[in-house]
């Protein structure tokens, strides 16, 4: 894990645990080492933490893009 420091202190980000995404994986972050509190997704693609998911499942970084397709579909939604 390594850590990085946001507004609301510092974060963890497990190098370990992620998605793919179209351009990079994304990485899931953590308010403390002990993983018991999840905070966000890490791009690695920019190295960023703004990124946006919906109630789908779909994450979409806000600065360069990068997305992971929604875990769920459902036709109705197209």
């Amino acid at each position: 894990m390594f850590e990085v420091d946001t507004a609301d202190g510092v974060v963890y980000v497990a190098e370990n645990e992620g998605d793919r995404g179209k351009k990079a994986p994304f990485l899931v972050v953590y308010r403390s080492r002990d993983r018991e509190h999840r905070y966000g997704w890490f791009c690695t693609h920019c190295e960023t933490l703004d990124n946006a998911m919906d109630s789908m499942g779909r994450i979409q970084c806000n600065v360069c893009g990068n997305l992971r397709k929604p875990e769920e579909w459902d036709a109705a939604h197209e």
